[in-house]
């Protein structure tokens, strides 16, 4: 086990349907959290066009071209990063996790659960297989903005293993309390870190107001992001997770004969 990761949440205003731009504000932050010594970095849901329903499959298909790109920075940096895009397989176009570890295509995890209140589910299709993933930077469990209110989705990821949990995200205002109280649960009641990123500023007639999170083990938060552009760095202690979880130990303590297995 390490004892120590540093990681960073990299927190931008998505410029509607315009993937160079996007990916140039990445190449940048990449290189920055990286000369600080961060190993894991993630970036915010949908990041190369933003939610650009009309024009969702001329995105998906510049995807691999995005992936690519990343994977050669990743390489070249030493990084594991994770951020969502447009992928579209046999006919559907789904809302995909990528994880990049130092250059190569390690996972990707297609978004579970369909926010309607937005229309999501007219446009995008649903995932069906959960992820954690073993990298460099640690063991990842994968989920990706509206699926923080599930909690069983989370459960289920760190009984499989999971160590961190990283949650690309575009979740706009006015639910900020929302957001930050369900990510701190997430992590107390697994005693797993999180890094959450979500975006900030103007995407149509949506408003981000970004509030990216890395939280530790026992819900305290390490780092926090305003409404501006951000890069968020703070460092995970392995042992302080061990150390906590020995203190309070609610993985031993769990019940599952009595309210039901998971899987």
């Amino acid at each position: 086990m390490q004892e120590s990761l540093k990681v960073a949440a990299i927190q931008f205003n998505i410029t509607f349907g315009d993937i160079d731009r996007n990916l140039a504000k990445v190449e940048t932050a990449l290189g920055r959290v990286a000369k600080q010594g961060v190993k894991l970095a993630v970036l915010p849901e949908m990041w190369s066009a933003g939610y650009d329903y009309k024009r969702l499959a001329r995105h998906a298909a510049e995807t691999p071209r995005v992936i690519e790109a990343v994977s050669l920075l990743a390489s070249k940096l030493n990084l594991v990063v994770v951020g969502s895009l447009p992928e579209q397989d046999d006919g559907k176009i789904y809302n995909t996790a990528y994880v990049i570890d130092q250059g190569e295509l390690v996972g990707s995890y297609r978004k579970l659960h369909m926010f309607s209140t937005m229309g999501e589910d007219r446009f995008l299709s649903p995932g069906n297989e959960t992820l954690v993933v073993s990298t460099s930077a640690g063991c990842l469990g994968v989920a990706i903005c509206y699926d923080v209110r599930f909690p069983e989705l989370f459960r289920k990821m760190a009984l499989e293993g999971a160590e961190i949990f990283c949650l690309p995200a575009e979740w706009p205002k006015p639910r900020q309390e929302h957001w930050r109280t369900l990510l701190r649960a997430r992590a107390m009641e697994n005693q797993l870190f999180v890094v959450a990123t979500n975006c900030c500023g103007m995407q149509s007639k949506l408003d981000f107001f970004g509030m990216s999170l890395l939280l530790s083990a026992r819900g305290d938060v390490l780092a926090e992001g305003g409404e501006t552009e951000t890069e968020l760095v703070a460092t995970f202690d392995y042992q302080d997770m061990v150390d906590y979880r020995a203190q309070i130990n609610c993985s031993a303590d769990r019940r599952p004969e009595v309210y039901g297995k998971l899987f």
